[in-house]
């Protein structure tokens, strides 16, 4: 057999890549991890790390805002856009070290930085430096798509990557795209003092999510004086204006702004010498093998969840299968993926909707209001659905506070197989959030309750008294 450099050679050291790195030096192989731009990937410096930092200053600002809700009165605040900005970039700073070069290398990685160019299935050039592995894990992540509308190249578009550059706050602030990330920025941008417009071309926000939670979400921006353009299509930008057409009517309109951000979704990033998919990303079996057999990929560039969990899961299979081959492989377990988008409710999801519920399934919705600790938080938008077939959970979408949190219990359900009459016979911690699942539990058994049982047991009842 021939030698290699390494047993394990990763590309990329985002969040696939650095598990997948992990992973082999835990198990002592000699890896070299590759990245050509900041360590941690968009998760750390572009993407879930700054955009939540954000998100926590603008959730600030709107709790001064309304503060008259909760008895509070002569509450003021200026927001310093300067400052938040400052820090979402300490934040990154405070994270950094996790990821850092001098972390992996202190585990037993090689670290290289510099541009990667695979070669073939055992060869990746850097900077003209051959390395060489016996497996190959392909961790190149996504960036965000910017559509060809004429005239978009005559502005400055902003991005979910060049976003956090910004030092000064935008006073009309514009939003291409109506997915999570496009929601998540505008609802923050609002809060801290932007006039937002949305423009979209599906005909409702959050298209992938259950439509009541599209519709509960749309309230609650509207309340907050966003302005809502769903079924518009962008054909034309110029230097402070967006040219949208009706797709009802075919009627265009002008909308105005300052600078424009442009969060119509991701694609993955193009590498060559392996088999792509259609929509760009890298074409994987069941155990995450691309087109070249000692070649592996996984996270954004593969897909079709673009989470930094789902990198991080998928990147255990890809680092094992390419270490124990041909030895052991093991396929990958996505049955159950769950998400939540970082809006304020939060809107989280796992399983089927009520949409693509199959038939004789049952459908449960408990609202917020009826939970306790939502009414004494002055929280209480949004709802608990549920899809089941005899108890067991097909599907969960909740729209809450915290709903990324709430959302686990149903993920754990989905896992294991526990039915939804356990979770209403497992004590949940009164007053809290998590009782809008277990009261949602409960609406079930109600709507299912045995009519016959009950029938004789009101008769033996009577008969007792």
């Amino acid at each position: 057999m021939p030698g290699y450099d390494n047993n394990l050679v990763v590309v990329g050291a985002g969040s696939a890549g650095l598990v997948s790195a992990l992973i082999a030096a835990t198990v002592r192989a000699r890896v070299t991890l590759i990245e050509r731009g900041a360590m941690g990937g968009d998760c750390l410096n572009t993407g879930c790390v700054p955009s939540k930092a954000l998100i926590a200053s603008a959730k600030s600002a709107h709790a001064l805002k309304v503060a008259g809700r909760y008895g509070l009165t002569d509450v003021t605040g200026r927001v310093d856009f300067q400052a938040v900005m400052g820090r979402v970039r300490q934040a990154i700073a405070t994270i950094e070290p996790k990821d850092s070069t001098e972390r992996y290398a202190s585990l037993g990685v090689r670290c290289l930085s510099g541009d990667a160019e695979l070669l073939d299935g055992h060869t990746v050039s850097v900077d003209g430096e051959r390395v060489t592995g016996r497996r190959i894990v392909l961790a190149t992540g996504a960036a965000p798509f910017v559509p060809p509308i004429p005239g978009l190249d005559t502005v400055d578009v902003l991005t979910s990557e060049n976003l956090w550059s910004l030092d000064t706050l935008p006073p009309r602030f514009l939003v291409l795209g109506g997915g999570p990330i496009g929601c998540e920025l505008a609802q923050a941008f609002a809060r801290l003092g932007s006039r937002v417009t949305i423009v979209d071309m599906e005909d409702r926000l959050l298209p992938r999510e259950d439509p009541a939670a599209s519709e509960a979400m749309e309230q609650v921006f509207a309340a907050e004086g966003i302005d809502i353009r769903t079924q518009r299509r962008a054909v034309n930008v110029a230097p402070g204006t967006l040219t949208a057409e009706r797709l009802d009517s075919g009627a265009t309109e002008e909308v105005p702004f300052d600078r424009l951000l442009v969060a119509v979704g991701r694609r993955a990033r193009q590498v060559p010498l392996v088999e792509l998919n259609p929509d760009g990303t890298i074409a994987v079996d069941a155990y995450l093998r691309t087109s070249v057999p000692t070649i592996y990929a996984c996270g954004d560039a593969v897909g079709p969840y673009q989470f930094t969990h789902m990198a991080s899961h998928q990147a255990w299979y890809a680092a094992v299968n390419a270490l124990a081959a041909p030895f052991w492989r093991f396929r990958v377990n996505d049955r159950v993926v769950p998400w939540s988008t970082f809006t304020d409710p939060e809107v989280a999801r796992v399983g089927i909707t009520e949409a693509e519920a199959p038939p004789g399934a049952e459908v449960t919705v408990h609202p917020l209001d009826d939970v306790d600790r939502a009414v004494a938080d002055g929280c209480t938008e949004g709802f608990v659905k549920i899809v089941s077939h005899k108890g067991r959970v097909l599907g969960a979408t909740i729209v809450a506070a915290h709903a990324g949190e709430l959302i686990s219990e149903f993920v754990t359900a989905m896992t294991h197989g526990i039915p939804l009459n356990r979770i209403l016979g497992t004590i949940h911690v009164y007053p809290t959030m998590m009782e809008a699942n277990k009261l949602a539990a409960g609406a079930w058994r109600r709507e299912n309750a045995p009519q016959g049982l009950l029938k004789i047991a009101e008769k033996a009842f009577g008969a007792l008294r």
